[in-house]
């Protein structure tokens, strides 16, 4: 069944091989179908992969390959939860350790140029604590890092 909501994301002819990385390295992700051109076109051959469905922590994702014509930005990114410092640094490590770059913020970027944050629960309950000075904190706990320490968020929350 085709889902009422899919994400695109363009690549410069690494679909697949983002994909396959996505499904081993994030829960409830898998590489679906892997559509093939059916012939020659200005750009590729028959049988290059046009279009890969893959899903991201159960988020439906088609990977186009469309070419050179555009990158990714920050201004698209995945935000993925995590429970503890362990799975962070396992998602974190993972994206910087293939090809990836780190960021600030529990931000980083894998090799295809997509944006990740990569963000401790506690974290995002810090900031959202009805307690002014506790968000202040946490706040301020987060714009040192680059990978987020769950041990310093969790200090900054208790002050």
């Amino acid at each position: 069944m085709i889902p009422k909501n899919t994400l695109c994301l363009w690549y410069d002819g690494t679909a697949l091989e983002a994909a396959q990385f996505y499904a081993q390295t994030f829960p409830d992700s898998q590489v679906g179908a892997v559509r093939r051109a059916p012939s020659d076109f200005p750009s590729g051959k028959a049988g290059d992969v046009l279009v890969v469905e893959f899903t991201v922590c159960g988020v439906p994702c088609i990977g186009l390959n469309g070419g050179p014509a555009f990158k990714h930005s920050e201004a698209f990114s995945f935000q993925i939860a995590t429970d503890d410092q362990a799975e962070t640094d396992r998602l974190w490590d993972a994206i910087v350790g293939n090809g990836g770059q780190e960021s600030a913020c529990g931000w980083c970027r894998d090799k295809w140029g997509l944006s990740w944050q990569i963000t401790p629960r506690t974290l995002t309950e810090g900031m959202a604590d009805p307690d002014p000075a506790v968000a202040r904190r946490v706040f301020e706990a987060m714009m040192t890092m680059g990978k987020i320490d769950v041990a310093t968020i969790d200090a900054a929350r208790r002050g």
